[in-house]
């Protein structure tokens, strides 16, 4: 990856079939991409990463590039997306998280009371304090040479909040839900702390190249309709317009933006209304539900069980072909429900996005 200083003059982009999807534009083939495709399961990444701290290589533009690119390599997929972390904003703010080898991220100080939250850098600056995802993002969006569009992404509120009272992963999120109960204003300002950070993030990516944003509530299904109507929802609709605003006002381009809330199927019908072109679906809801419930005017990104990645080959292409067949090859982004996990075979990876393209090329020739 070689890097080029001016983040203007980006190469021509070759393949916008993911760009056009998001924008409910038609497409020759339906786009795929898979959440985690930048991850454990290639042998090439576990050597690239071998040597290095988890952050350590989050914080290295050069080696956020070469991983980002690794999976693109390999397979004719139709979008990257820059690897990162979500736990990358917590750090912003000033709090130190580690990565735990067998346990995962780990906050070292994680917060247990209200006066914690006295802690936090109030203000952020972004470029200050992210500027190395800036740079990784510019880096990356050049050695792509235009091959497909990428993708910058940030963990949302409620989903970062969780962790940073969790102190790590959680079965229950109980000591984070137990805030939304017993501290709801104390809630609110955290909540409200990270959503401003996140804006100024996420339009920070789109400056350094970022051609579409993702925003990952996955901790979602922790909450039930009301809470998340109340801590979740109304933070995820503020980052959608006030990203969109921020980046017309500063004359930036208007990326589509996707919104991922796992397991949230209680609420698509609002998500598919809160200001993102593209609603991300886990594995646990029907094609034909998720469409009546979000109407003609988002696209759908989703939601292969990731454990069908398992199943024998022919059969992974069946699988794609029934997903396509309940989603329509339109208005429509394949993917996973989940990230791709560890120990999956790469080829069975490359036989989910090559059923994807030949099934869908199928299916609107006939």
């Amino acid at each position: 990856c070689s890097f080029v200083h001016s983040p203007k003059g980006f190469p021509k982009l070759k393949n916008d079939t993911f760009l056009r999807a998001a924008r409910g534009e038609e497409t020759e083939h339906t786009p795929v991409w898979c959440m985690r495709q930048a991850g454990r399961y290639l042998p090439e990444f576990r050597e690239t990463r071998a040597a290095q701290d988890f952050f350590a290589t989050c914080r290295s533009p050069k080696l956020c590039c070469e991983l980002t690119l690794q999976p693109l390599r390999r397979y004719p997929l139709d979008a990257a997306i820059i690897f990162s972390d979500i736990l990358v904003v917590p750090q912003a703010l000033g709090m130190e998280v580690v990565m735990v080898p067998g346990k995962g991220p780990t906050f070292t100080e994680p917060l247990k009371e209200v006066e914690d939250l006295l802690k936090l850098r109030q203000k952020v600056d972004v470029t200050a304090e992210l500027g190395y995802v800036f740079q990784a993002i510019t880096l990356t969006r050049h050695s792509l040479e235009g091959k497909v569009p990428l993708i910058g992404f940030s963990g949302a509120p409620w989903t970062l909040m969780s962790y940073m009272i969790e102190g790590g992963g959680s079965t229950t999120m109980a000591k984070a839900k137990s805030w939304l109960y017993r501290h709801p204003e104390a809630s609110h300002r955290l909540l409200r702390l990270l959503a401003d950070v996140i804006i100024d993030y996420l339009v920070g990516q789109v400056a350094a190249g970022a051609q579409a944003l993702q925003l990952f509530e996955s901790h979602a299904g922790h909450l039930g309709p009301e809470q998340f109507e109340t801590f979740a929802l109304p933070y995820i609709r503020d980052i959608a317009q006030a990203v969109k605003s921020k980046l017309k006002e500063e004359a930036l381009p208007l990326v589509p933006m996707i919104i991922f809330a796992k397991d949230a199927h209680y609420a698509l019908r609002d998500l598919a209304h809160a200001g993102y072109e593209v609603v991300g679906l886990d594995w646990t809801i029907r094609p034909q539900e998720a469409r009546a419930q979000t109407g003609k005017d988002v696209t759908l990104q989703g939601n292969l069980d990731p454990c069908a990645l398992y199943a024998p080959k022919e059969k992974i292409g069946d699988l794609v072909k029934k997903m396509l067949e309940g989603f329509g090859t339109q208005r429509y982004i394949a993917n996973l429900g989940h990230g791709l996990y560890p120990d999956m075979n790469p080829e069975h990876v490359g036989a989910f996005v090559e059923a994807v393209h030949a099934h869908s090329r199928h299916i609107n020739k006939h």
